[in-house]
């Protein structure tokens, strides 16, 4: 699960989830006395929110939503430089990205120029040019196939037009995926899902149509399926089969978002000028996953949709690794392709292989490799294939053991790395393996993050050698019985490159740059501050001193130049709506490491944003628990602060792990939201608790089968914190609101500490983790029947009787649609609520899933908060 992005300044719905054991410490006692909490009624120290209409209310929100699109939607990102070889050039780059250009609605694909000499007194700002001229995708009703609308929720996308694209650099074509179809520059169109330009082979692309994999010829307009997993019928339970589609666990909770790739070479085979390409892609047969059904976002025709979704504790899909290869002839013509499988089961060579994480190919094409996971997600092993070791699908059994005896004996899968925890896996993409070099083909250097080995993530450059640790086996045996660990390769070397209690930036698409020239990787972390990311440089020849790149007080997200000379920073911070610049990397060349930024242009200012005249930003504080752990929350303080009086309160929470809310970048963007309530005489707190991410293994690793429980502690002991530093939070009306894992912790705080919070707003919220799905559950809370104690403390619909009869207390809101956290949750615990004879009020978005997207929906929703703010607290 991942944090959800709502259209405009809709809730930050977030990643979804999770129980706990519930238990009183000392901070609960304080915090339920009533002498802590009910407060004399001293109606003049209290802070009086103006009452509106619901029309006054809708003023406010138009009044600040104008801001939100320009602020949200404006930056460029997706950045890709691409050096430019003319002398007479007077540029140095060309930069490739995705943005808004002014006075659009619609993402675009844009370039700009950098010239390889600026004035040193003048600012330059380079100017976005757009790629297409007449590219439009205005959304519209059926605008989107199923397909493309789930990829979207799952990638949490709220803007139209161009999302993504991939870019070949020799040839310079660009390819990107239109809604309902493809475009590629002066080419190819057609309803196609995930394109990708072949990188052996430009004149071909690939795609998903149907759940198959196909590929087409750029010049030919020839297309051929390559797959045949998918019958075409209309039933999902008749249908369960796919060919190079990641499924809904491992988009929504791995951030895997396909389902194959393709070797970065071709192959000499057959008749002279003829190629073999070749692609790597996962099977899946879902035909054991439980069925769910949603109502269909055509409610006029009173149907549902039907979902594949493997509950906690349930089965998942049974997944396997296969190839794909296309043979072309000299003139550019498919030949032929072929599908090929392992030489023996998947199942049966990697049997406690749940999840296939990550994959991908060796630069020099030599080895398929992936990254596995098991069910726990304990433990993750990185494994070679040697293309060899696939055969041709084979008919009968009989033809199998024909076709696995023509394997040479020494081929087989080389387990080269290994990672184990008591906690969990947190899978990320940094993996960077080096060419082999002539002679030394029995070993393999890599560069690779890992977690698990200090708690931290760092840096380790490893190298193996690329034989069994044991004995070689009967191929033929291999069938029958064999442990994983045979394919276990022997480590010769791991260097650790980064240490410290820090974190390398490697989650949610964090990338490294590998300069081979000089020996250099350069990468994302939190060293000087959990609080803010930064761009650093390290040598992995002799690693020792780590070098900051970019300017401190900021946050930065940063991508780096081809030939490593110049870098982009989208940097922000609290106070200061983001800014896009080009840096130019400047110093000797004897001494790489040290080479200094320089700022050389611009691509976006800050001056390029709009905020609200009363934009005020949060300030941020820290302190330590009583448990001797340190916290980071931030507070927006009303606009309108009078000596002596106090305001009420919103503790707006997230608490669950993959989310860091509390951090030094501008809140302008996804949390006005905020600002608003604060402008209105609100005072809002959030806090990052024990739970949430950037700060090790341990510290997000306290939710682990206990979800539900420390995170209140933390939020109320930082709730008291600031109420004692700030003196203004009126601690007798105090509201908790949250989306998706905030809208659980926004009932599991009503439950325990009803005397904290005078009333909860319950967005999206998981109230019975037997309910989710696996991936994310089992993650943290392990499968039901080893934590049936954590499971029951943190399912909050067989808590209800704990909350407070009083009405006016309680509002949930949920999309109908919601196809993550399924409107099945809210209905059971409506369901207890009545049972228990509990009062709630509830709001339905009858044509919402987990993300708000319809601004008219995001409107109300915001509406609907203020005012029951106003009303009840």
């Amino acid at each position: 699960m991942k944090e959800c992005s709502h259209s405009l300044i809709a809730p930050p719905a977030c990643l979804t989830n999770s129980g706990g054991r519930l238990k009183m410490t000392a901070v609960d006692a304080l915090s339920d006395s009533s002498d802590a909490v009910e407060m004399e009624d001293t109606s003049a120290s209290h802070f009086q929110v103006e009452k509106h209409s619901w029309e006054g209310l809708r003023d406010i929100i138009h009044s600040s939503r104008k801001y939100t699109g320009m602020i949200v939607n404006k930056a460029p990102h997706d950045f890709q430089f691409v050096r430019k070889t003319e002398e007479s050039s007077p540029h140095s780059h060309r930069l490739y990205y995705l943005g808004m250009p002014y006075g659009s609605r619609e993402n675009s694909l844009l370039y700009s120029e950098i010239p390889k000499k600026v004035r040193k007194e003048a600012l330059l700002l380079l100017s976005w040019k757009q790629m297409l001229d007449h590219f439009q995708a205005t959304p519209h009703h059926g605008m989107y196939s199923r397909e493309e609308e789930l990829l979207r929720e799952r990638k949490r996308l709220g803007v139209f037009g161009i999302t993504s694209y991939d870019f070949h650099s020799e040839s310079g074509l660009f390819l990107f995926q239109q809604p309902s179809h493809n475009a590629l520059i002066h080419s190819c169109s057609g309803p196609r899902m995930d394109p990708k330009i072949c990188s052996a082979n430009p004149s071909f692309f690939s795609f998903i149509n149907n759940n198959d994999l196909w590929v087409a010829s750029i010049e030919t307009g020839e297309e051929r399926r390559l797959t045949y997993c998918q019958k075409g019928l209309s039933s999902v339970l008749d249908d369960p089969k796919s060919a190079g589609v990641a499924t809904f666990v491992i988009q929504e909770e791995f951030d895997r978002f396909t389902g194959y790739w393709w070797c970065p070479t071709s192959c000499q085979e057959g008749p002279e000028g003829w190629n073999t390409l070749r692609i790597l892609y996962e099977e899946v047969d879902e035909s054991e996953v439980e069925i769910i059904h949603v109502p269909s976002p055509a409610l006029e025709e009173r149907k549902t949709d039907s979902y594949r979704y493997p509950r906690t504790g349930s089965k998942n899909p049974k997944i396997s690794l296969k190839l794909a290869e296309v043979q072309v002839d000299s003139q550019g013509k498919i030949v032929s392709s072929q599908e090929k499988e392992l030489v023996h089961p998947f199942s049966t060579m990697f049997p406690r292989v749940e999840y296939i994480a990550r994959a991908g190919w060796t630069q020099d094409g030599k080895y398929a490799w992936a990254m596995f996971l098991d069910r726990p997600q304990h433990q993750l092993q990185l494994v070679l294939f040697p293309p060899a070791l696939f055969i041709p699908v084979p008919e009968s059994e009989e033809q199998r053991q024909e076709f696995a005896k023509a394997v040479p004996g020494n081929v087989h899968p080389f387990i080269i790395y290994e990672e184990v925890t008591d906690v969990w896996i947190n899978v990320h993409d940094i993996f960077y393996p080096f060419v082999q070099p002539e002679g030394e083909e029995e070993e393999l250097c890599f560069i690779r993050a890992n977690e698990c080995k200090t708690g931290f993530c760092h840096l380790y450059k490893v190298t193996v050698v690329l034989r069994r640790e044991h004995s070689a086996l009967d191929r033929h045996a291999l069938c029958l019985f064999f442990a994983p660990e045979d394919f276990k390769c022997p480590l010769r070397k791991e260097l650790a490159l980064t240490s410290g209690e820090w974190e390398v930036l490697a989650r949610h698409g964090y990338k490294i740059w590998v300069n081979e020239e000089t020996k250099l990787v350069y990468f994302q972390g939190t060293k000087d501050t959990p609080l803010e990311h930064h761009l650093y440089v390290v040598s992995y020849e002799s690693p020792g001193e780590v070098v900051r790149l970019t300017t401190l007080g900021f946050s930065h997200s940063c991508s780096m130049s081809q030939n490593f000379d110049m870098f982009i920073s989208h940097y922000s911070s609290v106070s200061t709506p983001p800014c896009v610049h080009v840096y130019k990397l400047s110093g000797q060349e004897e001494d790489p490491l040290h080479k200094q930024p320089k700022f050389w242009a611009t691509v976006l200012s800050s001056s390029g944003h709009s905020c609200p005249t009363d934009y005020i930003p949060p300030e941020i504080f820290h302190f330590r628990t009583q448990s001797d752990v340190e916290l980071y929350g931030m507070v927006y303080k009303p606009h309108d602060l009078q000596p002596g009086k106090k305001h009420p309160t919103v503790l707006f929470v997230y608490g669950g792990p993959q989310v860091q809310l509390v951090n030094n970048s501008f809140k302008g963007i996804k949390y006005l939201r905020l600002n608003t309530l604060a402008s209105l005489g609100y005072a809002v707190v959030v806090i990052d608790g024990r739970g949430s991410c950037q700060r090790g293994l341990k510290f997000e690793g306290a939710l682990k089968n206990q979800m539900g429980q420390v995170e209140i502690e933390d939020q109320v002991e930082g709730l008291h914190y600031v109420a004692e530093k700030y003196g203004f939070v009126d601690l007798s009306r105090v509201a908790i609101h949250g989306w998706s894992y905030g809208g659980f912790l926004s009932l599991m705080g009503l439950i325990c500490k009803p005397h904290i919070f005078k009333v909860a707003i319950a967005g999206a919220p998981v109230t019975v983790w037997m309910a989710y799905d696996t991936g994310y559950t089992e993650r943290y809370m392990d499968v039901p029947e080893n934590n049936q104690q954590g499971y029951e403390a943190g399912s909050v619909a067989l808590h209800v009787e704990k909350l407070p009869n009083e009405p006016n207390r309680l509002l949930i809101l949920h999309g109908f649609l919601d196809e993550n956290v399924h409107f099945f949750h809210t209905n059971f615990l409506i369901s207890q609520l009545i049972r228990a004879g509990k009062p709630y009020q509830l709001q339905i978005y009858p044509n919402e899933r987990h993300s708000i997207r319809c601004p008219e929906s995001g409107e109300h929703y915001e509406i609907t908060l203020l005012h029951f703010l106003q009303e009840y607290l």
